[in-house]
């Protein structure tokens, strides 16, 4: 067994997860702590200034302008948040073997075989003084493969653990959500299935000034436009069969027009909710039961409509079952780190399209 850190920032944009966890790159031996470090209002804004400029990148290695800016401001604070954590936790940076660094997400477009995650490992490890495993999904994209999702191959670990009878899905509604379906030790299936809270955070920052509507408090209020929502899913993207995966900002066009905040948080809700269930036809059979992992496990007017929309089979968020609702991801990459090492797969063609299983990461020693 090896002792990992995990670390994450995603599309939500709002910090660095981190997660300790003991694992073989096959079984989880332990889950170790948890802690997170959140953007300040300022390094929040000049992530956003880099999203839009990354829209002109034709090189996955160039860093022009704010986009530098923003690379140095995210190793920063993923340097922080590990010196914090093992600090806090007490733990010896002797006793870890590898740090899984993901990087932030500013571009994705692997149909051009082209993603980009900013993040300065060779800075990271030199600050922390241990190893670090980065850039995850590079070998996926260039030999053909989407590059997302990369977290099944962990769901798939922790699944197994439950011992229930499948078809499972665990879904994850972070900035994009996306689904892993898991029947038995052999079925893994895994693809985005289309706006997660991207869309609603956005909104209630452009509306409210708020970062995300906490708890679906406002879209509680509301009524869902099902006029606009069954337009919205005529985007051609729910009919692809999976694998499949998007960019944070392609459904960025999608407008609301004269909704109330109320209305306008209801209905986006409600359409990421949907989104999750059309993916269920395009599946070898109904899930039976749906675990929700992310920011919308904390959202109960999201997880009812998945309910409405998803049954008869259950739904429930992840920590009912023991599992870190907000640390997934995170610890998903301690575990993928330890994968990495080891030259295991990372991904399937069954999950990211690439031709034949992928291992994956560079490996930076300080």
């Amino acid at each position: 067994m090896m002792t990992a850190i995990g670390l994450m920032s995603g599309t939500s944009l709002d910090g660095v997860d981190i997660a300790l966890i003991e694992t073989d790159g096959e079984r989880v031996a332990r889950f170790g702590p948890t802690g997170y470090r959140p953007y300040a209002d300022h390094e929040r804004g000049l992530l956003r200034e880099a999203l839009a400029e990354a829209v002109n990148l034709s090189r996955r290695d160039a860093r022009p302008g704010v986009i530098g800016e923003a690379e140095r401001v995210v190793t920063t604070a993923h340097a922080e948040a590990v010196a914090a954590f093992l600090t806090q936790n007490r733990i010896a940076r002797e006793n870890i073997d590898i740090v899984g660094f993901h990087g932030q997400t500013i571009l994705h477009r692997p149909a051009q075989q082209l993603t980009v995650q900013i993040g300065d490992a060779a800075a990271l490890a030199k600050a922390i003084r241990v190893p670090v495993i980065h850039d995850f999904r590079a070998a996926d994209v260039a030999a053909g493969g989407q590059g997302a999702p990369f977290v099944p191959v962990y769901h798939r670990a922790l699944a197994q653990s439950l011992g229930r009878e499948g078809p499972v899905c665990v879904v994850n509604i972070g900035g994009v959500s996306n689904v892993t379906y898991i029947d038995g030790a052999d079925t893994l299936i895994a693809c985005d299935t289309g706006p997660g809270n991207a869309l609603l955070d956005d909104f209630m920052l452009r509306v409210t000034g708020q970062q995300f509507d906490g708890e679906g408090r406002l879209a509680a209020q509301g009524r869902p436009d099902a006029d606009w929502i069954a337009h919205a899913l005529q985007h051609p993207f729910f009919a692809l069969p999976p694998p499949k995966s998007l960019d944070r900002n392609d459904f960025a066009s999608l407008a609301l027009h004269d909704m109330s905040p109320a209305d306008g948080a209801a209905t986006l809700t409600a359409f990421t909710a949907a989104a999750i269930a059309r993916i269920v036809p395009l599946l070898p059979k109904s899930p039976r039961s749906w675990i929700v992992v992310g920011g919308g496990a904390r959202n109960p007017t999201m997880l009812g409509i998945l309910r409405e929309v998803c049954a008869p089979a259950t739904v429930e968020p992840a920590d009912a079952l023991g599992w870190s609702v907000d640390a997934m991801e995170a610890q998903a990459f301690g575990y993928l780190a330890v994968r990495g090492l080891k030259g295991l797969p990372l991904s399937y063609p069954a999950t990211t399209g690439v031709p034949v299983p992928m291992t994956g990461g560079v490996i930076v020693r300080p």
